[in-house]
């Protein structure tokens, strides 16, 4: 029986799906104006632990993340510049071309990290109409208002505002600003729909019934969550900085426009903290899985050092702990070597695999408790009962939660080897001569890699690095 914490009930429920045997999950996923540090990556691992608990529990699981490319201010509050526009701006490139590069480096990280990509990606600028027609459809019902830099949705129609986050929105107005809230009917109101500077021509901008301009950040998962996986679904996922303004601001407008329940179970998952701060890239505090792999940890290195941490519990990074995962790691992966070189073939008595399996089944049962399930991992190697053969099978069998390359990593060490950063760009330089349709470079660049020892091969995603046979 799989039981998570729900963030709306502040409890740990059982779960149990709408539909007997398929889940509907949605999670909140890179705003790519910049890199995502590794504190990013901490929620989109823990969301990927979910997905596989899901999956090793039988369920058939439709997953789907966000790519947010517009209307994310640089304040949660509607306040600011759209993240997209200024980066733009300091980069010296189009909002598209920060688009593009920030969301295939995020895209990459993604495989590095051996996170299993979601069935569909959703862009923000892809469903501008449904994101219009859910503002409508609020509209339509009495849920907002007209200010001079947009439309807003008045929080005090909707009574269950504070039902997920327990906001104390009393104390919140006695704390106001008053140059804040002058236009606002409620300190929690917030942006549907921005209006474009009338002095400035954004480069992201589109006619509404309200006149040109984008949508609110909050809108963009309930019109695309609502589009894909319909009114009412399972599980919503995202860090937990998301619970108090942006999933609150998501239930009321979901549920104001459609007049059902939005959600079944919220998880959130907490911070990565440098020192006794979260890792943020507004405050330039943070560290890229790249500078990680410049360092000479895998990032497989780093996903062993979250998976020492239950995923609602602050996580503190230092290069201490990460050089003590990659040694933990490293000793799994060489424990596991010297079972696949044994002769023991002796049969392991069914009751002790059993009782393996089923203390695993209840650790990650335990709302995703991974600590627990790492030390079932690891006393199941010591064991003196199970034969080299039986303790590799099941060492595959739990890796299908752990996501550590376990058994391919003892069957080919190279496939986990570290690929030189100039091969990368090499290889990316190649799709780009590819897809300009400039194939006699592509073949070039192809023999440049070839001669540093490695084989770049096509795939549908765009192309893999492995290290050359001969």
């Amino acid at each position: 029986m799989l039981k998570i914490f729900n963030s709306l009930t502040r409890s740990v429920d059982e779960f149990v799906p709408i539909e007997h045997g398929k889940v509907r999950m949605y999670s909140c996923g890179p705003t790519v104006y910049n890199y995502q540090h590794i504190g990013n990556f901490r929620t989109f691992f823990f969301e990927d632990i979910l997905v596989r608990v899901l999956k090793y529990n039988g369920y058939e699981v439709k997953y789907v993340m966000n790519i947010t490319d517009v209307g994310h201010l640089t304040s949660d509050h509607d306040e600011g510049e759209d993240k997209m526009e200024k980066s733009a701006k300091e980069k010296g490139m189009s909002v598209w071309e920060i688009s593009k590069y920030y969301t295939e480096v995020f895209l990459k990280d993604v495989k590095l990290m051996n996170i299993l990509a979601p069935d569909i990606y959703t862009k923000a600028t892809d469903y501008i109409e449904e994101q219009i027609s859910m503002v409508k459809c609020l509209e339509e019902k009495g849920f907002t208002y007209i200010t001079s830099d947009g439309v807003y949705y008045d929080t005090s129609k909707f009574p269950d505002y504070t039902k997920l986050a327990q906001l104390d929105v009393e104390g919140m107005r006695e704390g106001a600003r008053i140059e804040f809230s002058e236009e606002k009917k409620n300190i929690t109101d917030f942006a549907l729909w921005k209006f474009s500077p009338k002095n400035e021509k954004r480069q992201m901008e589109w006619e509404s019934p309200w006149g040109i301009g984008f949508p609110g950040w909050h809108i963009e998962c309930s019109a695309m969550s609502n589009a894909i996986l319909g009114k009412h679904f399972d599980i919503h996922c995202g860090g937990i900085d998301h619970l108090p303004v942006h999933h609150t601001n998501e239930i009321a407008q979901s549920e104001a426009c459609t007049g059902e329940k939005y959600v079944n179970y919220w998880l959130h998952g907490e911070f990565l903290n440098m020192g006794d701060e979260k890792m943020s890239k507004s405050t330039g505090k943070f560290i890229t899985l790249q500078s990680l792999i410049d360092e000479g940890y895998s990032p497989l290195d780093y996903r062993y050092f979250l998976l020492m941490a239950h995923y609602k519990k602050k996580l503190k990074f230092s290069i201490e702990a990460l050089d003590s995962a990659k040694s933990g790691y490293r000793n799994l992966l060489s424990k596991l070597a010297s079972l696949k070189k044994s002769e023991n073939g002796a049969v392991t008595d069914a009751t002790i695999l059993d009782g393996f399996k089923s203390k695993f089944l209840q650790a990650i049962n335990d709302d995703l408790n991974m600590p627990v399930a790492m030390s079932v991992l690891w006393d199941m190697i010591r064991s003196n009962s199970i034969s080299a053969k039986d303790k590799l099978e099941l060492a595959a069998d739990f890796d299908n939660v752990f996501g550590l390359k376990l058994i391919e990593a003892v069957e080919k060490p190279e496939a986990l080897a570290e690929i030189p950063e100039e091969v990368s760009i090499l290889a990316a330089k190649r799709l780009e001569a590819k897809k300009s349709k400039d194939f006699k470079l592509a073949d070039e660049i192809r023999n440049e890699i070839k001669t540093l020892g490695y084989d770049v091969v096509d795939t549908k995603d765009g192309f893999s690095i492995n290290k050359s046979s001969s």
